[in-house]
């Protein structure tokens, strides 16, 4: 890591309220902040993290560029306004393609979540590739995690490493868990993501969700069905993050 980034992100912890377990910090944590409203103090160029995550992804990042992988990061903090954008450009693309209704909500809660329900809220978590590929188009494939993919070598080297830095995989290939779909991709910064996540439990996000008139298809989020996506995908996590 560049000193002088390291030196910025460094002071960046002082001056953020809502981290430090190890500097032993005192902190609230929002309902606007957990849903993807709040305005946190996030850190990165090509990335937008909390500051104590931007440390140890940049540290885990020089530690695989010793071994020939060149981490880079698809996507950090997502706001509920740029996760609403995702939502309802797949909900009319569904609806070109005829899918309509429960049957696609269900088809995007595949991979993507309801706005303010992402973990990508938080600015905890990544979504990792190897950047030396010449792969188009859509690069968050599982297959492309395996076997003869160009990510392999980053998949195994994530699995064996990862922890080391604080960062565990959410969406595992555990066939026990229910809920998003194997993501090989996806990691999460532990120490303070389980926090989060033990706070976002006591939100009622039926609520929240009632009150986006431009939500498309938020007719069906009623309270059985968030019950149950609650249940399977927002508790449907690896069980160190729990």
């Amino acid at each position: 890591m560049k000193r002088s980034n390291f030196i910025k992100l460094f002071f960046s912890i002082f001056s953020f309220p809502l981290i430090a377990n190890t500097l032993k910090i005192k902190f609230t944590i929002s309902k606007k902040l957990l849903i993807g409203k709040g305005d946190p103090l996030l850190v990165g160029d090509d990335f937008k993290l909390l500051p104590e995550v931007a440390i140890a992804y940049l540290k885990m990042k020089e530690a695989a560029g010793k071994e020939n992988i060149k981490l880079g990061i698809i996507s950090g903090y997502r706001s509920f306004h740029h996760q609403k954008k995702i939502w309802n450009r797949k909900f009319k693309q569904n609806l070109n393609m005829g899918i309509k209704g429960h049957e696609s909500i269900n088809k995007i809660i595949e991979y993507s979540t309801i706005p303010g329900t992402s973990r990508h809220h938080w600015g905890t978590d990544i979504d990792l590739i190897e950047m030396n590929h010449n792969e188009k188009g859509d690069v968050l494939m599982p297959s492309l995690f395996h076997d003869s993919g160009p990510f392999n070598k980053l998949r195994i080297w994530m699995d064996q490493n990862a922890s080391k830095f604080g960062f565990y995989k959410v969406y595992t290939n555990d066939l026990s868990r229910k809920g998003f779909f194997y993501e090989p991709w996806h990691f999460s910064y532990r120490k303070i993501s389980i926090l989060f996540l033990n706070e976002y439990l006591k939100i009622d996000i039926e609520t929240i969700l009632k009150d986006e008139d431009d939500l498309l298809g938020k007719e069906y989020l009623n309270k059985s069905f968030l019950n149950k996506y609650i249940k399977e995908n927002i508790k449907g996590v690896s069980k160190e993050l729990m």
